[in-house]
């Protein structure tokens, strides 16, 4: 279901990836290179940001980032190049919130709500976590959000999330 037409001719979409293995920056930056020759061109990014793990606590502190691209793929073709490059990144799903090479989501897609067997957009639980909404807010923050009516400056203020978010460049 979508609210409206998708526009696919240079649609602007939020992703936000994170990883908590290995050499972390380098495994965003690599990442960064699968997105803009398999998805799009990447139009803006955010600071990275050190964050604390979210839903289970006993591993290593993520490192994310929040990006702006630009693509001609619908939502369920980009899912599949998604999945491709977590999985060519050597990204295993064994468990929920387990450590992570790489995870990248979906965030908005304009102000479409797509709700699928296997997508939903906006993320279901963007407006619940901090680790999301601060590099977000730092790229968006004036976007609104499709269902909830809030930019994401006012989804963050009103975030219930105690993990910290630090910033690191």
């Amino acid at each position: 279901m979508s609210t409206q037409p998708l526009n696919t001719n240079g649609s602007i979409v939020y992703l936000l990836l994170g990883t908590n293995l290995g050499k972390r920056k380098y495994q965003l930056d690599k990442a960064k290179g699968f997105i803009e020759n398999l998805i799009g061109k990447i139009q803006s990014e955010s600071s990275l940001y050190e964050t604390q793990p979210w839903g289970n606590p006993d591993q290593s502190s993520f490192l994310n980032q929040a990006i702006a691209i630009k693509t001609q793929l619908t939502p369920d073709q980009m899912l599949q190049e998604i999945h491709n490059i977590e999985k060519q990144m050597g990204r295993v799903r064994k468990e929920k919130n387990e450590p992570r090479i790489i995870d990248i989501d979906i965030l908005l897609w304009g102000k479409n709500v797509i709700k699928g067997m296997d997508l939903e957009i906006p993320h279901p639980r963007l407006h619940l976590r901090n680790f999301v909404l601060v590099p977000l807010m730092e790229i968006a923050g004036n976007e609104i959000h499709p269902i909830f009516k809030k930019s994401i400056e006012e989804l963050y203020e009103e975030c219930e999330d105690p993990l910290e978010v630090y910033t690191i460049n």
